[in-house]
């Protein structure tokens, strides 16, 4: 079990350079948790491409379905004031923005405050430092060559 932040997961929706290594861990992992908010970011990331032209309209539609599926197999942590209150400490400690804190906040939240006991897996390097320094082991780009 690994939490994945949305960075690792938009390779699996569209081609990336990193897809197929991605695509390799996400097959050994029986439950994939991330946050509530993943969903929203990996479409922001797939509107993103399509408008800037990386994506054509029938390749965004195939990611988009796709990111339907997957979501659907997820554990989701949810929004409350434990995770809120430690996105703000994130903040304040970390040079993240907001919605990283957020991920990390539920990441910690999920490991139940032992983040040596859960596997992050982002190709963020600045959440993936953050994590790293709150004391997860971070599956990020360099792992996955």
């Amino acid at each position: 079990m690994r939490f994945w932040d949305s960075s690792a997961l938009v390779p699996l929706l569209t081609e990336e350079e990193t897809s197929e290594a991605v695509l390799e861990v996400y097959l050994q992992d029986e439950e994939v948790i991330t946050w509530w908010g993943s969903p929203v970011e990996c479409a922001s990331a797939l509107a993103r491409l399509e408008r800037e032209g990386g994506l054509n309209a029938k390749d965004a539609q195939e990611a988009f379905h796709r990111l339907a599926i997957l979501a659907k197999c997820w554990h989701e942590i949810e929004p409350g004031q434990v995770v809120r209150d430690t996105a703000q400490r994130l903040l304040r400690v970390h040079n993240l923005r907001a919605a990283d804190s957020l991920q990390l906040a539920a990441a910690f939240w999920a490991s139940e405050g032992h983040p040596s006991t859960l596997e992050l897996v982002s190709l963020d390097d600045r959440l993936g430092l953050a994590a790293q320094r709150e004391g997860f082991t971070v599956l990020d780009r360099l792992d996955l060559r």
